[in-house]
């Protein structure tokens, strides 16, 4: 009989490294190609500062036209000018920006992209300068065959296990996110049996940079191995213990007390947040959120029938009264004189 023992180890971590970057110590990097949607969002955004360029181009080119002599302006220097203007906006701005800003124009710098050498390092101005040429010659605007050429960069874009273009094979370079992504996972909720102690806190020396230190290492908690959770973990309760008060009332593993800690804190600014959100309403009514008016419920009542005949008291006899010693009528109805003589006399 053989025994096997199954430790249970924690699940690997979702792996969007894709760009295949070694760094000088034989590490790869967690980094992510950047594929065609990213891409032409970010060439969205490029198109529209290229334009509010060229517009300013125009309008200081029109200003340098008309102070010149009218006899030194021809046709020959208002197309010269515009070549230039021309290719200042379609070469000149993805050049300088890359040069400038790390390797990253106004679109990628909102969408979160980085144009990077194949091997990971910075790129030059003469790759940034071959990137350019051949965008404007086949890609975009595409200078020769437009309609083909584009097809042709859309395929190759598709086809390349990193998503290049032809700009990015021609110039060695490759186009990365600089923003990690990652799975969010909320954090733990505080155990039952510190929610009292909780709620005893003084929290107003734990800043915002604390709270946030703690916040993610309880998301990310589940990637970590010992001893290295347990060690993060002592030094972060040393730090809250150090800025909270009264301390805990029974020994706890410390992912517990923080966990209770940033839950109280969060409770703590959601009813803040709903006391000015109240006041707000209540001296600004018309910056409060419009409130859905619930229609009444109309329930359906049964309809009222009327009292069946048998139901109906019957026709009383005429018999004296034995209060008044008077007689009645059978309709109810108050004796007459003459009724009323009768019984006097005994008739």
């Amino acid at each position: 009989m053989f025994t096997v023992r199954v430790s249970a180890q924690p699940p690997a971590p979702a792996r969007w490294a894709d760009a295949g970057l070694v760094s000088g110590e034989a590490v790869e990097l967690d980094v992510r190609a950047a594929r065609l949607g990213s891409r032409v969002l970010a060439l969205l955004i490029d198109l529209l500062a290229q334009l509010a360029v060229a517009l300013l181009l125009a309008a200081v080119l029109s200003v340098v036209l008309v102070s010149l002599p009218w006899d030194f302006v021809d046709a020959a220097l208002s197309g010269a000018l515009q070549t230039v203007a021309l290719v200042l906006v379609l070469v000149g701005y993805p050049v300088l920006m890359e040069r400038f800003v790390g390797g990253r124009t106004l679109g990628k710098l909102a969408v979160g992209l980085r144009v990077v050498r194949a091997d990971g390092g910075p790129v030059g101005v003469g790759q940034s300068l071959t990137r350019a040429l051949v965008g404007v010659a086949v890609e975009w605007p595409g200078l020769v065959l437009p309609l083909l050429s584009w097809v042709a960069s859309v395929t190759v874009m598709l086809t390349d296990p990193r998503g290049r273009r032809l700009g990015d094979l021609v110039a060695g370079t490759l186009v990365v996110h600089t923003r990690a992504a990652g799975v969010w996972r909320p954090a733990p909720s505080a155990v039952p049996p510190l929610l009292g102690w909780a709620r005893s806190l003084d929290l107003t020396r734990v800043d915002d940079g604390l709270a946030l230190a703690v916040r993610q290492y309880l998301g990310r908690v589940h990637q970590l191995a010992e001893p290295d959770r347990s060690r993060l973990a002592r030094q972060l309760w040393a730090e809250v213990a150090a800025v909270t008060s009264p301390p805990p009332p029974w020994a706890a593993p410390e992912p517990a007390y923080l966990a209770a800690v940033l839950a109280e804190r969060g409770r703590r600014a959601a009813h803040r947040l709903g006391r000015t959100r109240a006041l707000t309403a209540t001296l600004w009514p018309e910056l409060a959120p419009p409130q859905v008016a619930v229609p009444p419920q109309v329930t359906a009542t049964p309809p009222v029938t009327a009292p069946a005949a048998a139901a109906l008291r019957p026709a009383v006899p005429t018999q004296p009264d034995p209060v008044r010693g008077q007689p009645a009528t059978a309709e109810g109805s108050p004796p007459t004189p003459g009724a009323l003589q009768d019984a006097r006399h005994g008739r």
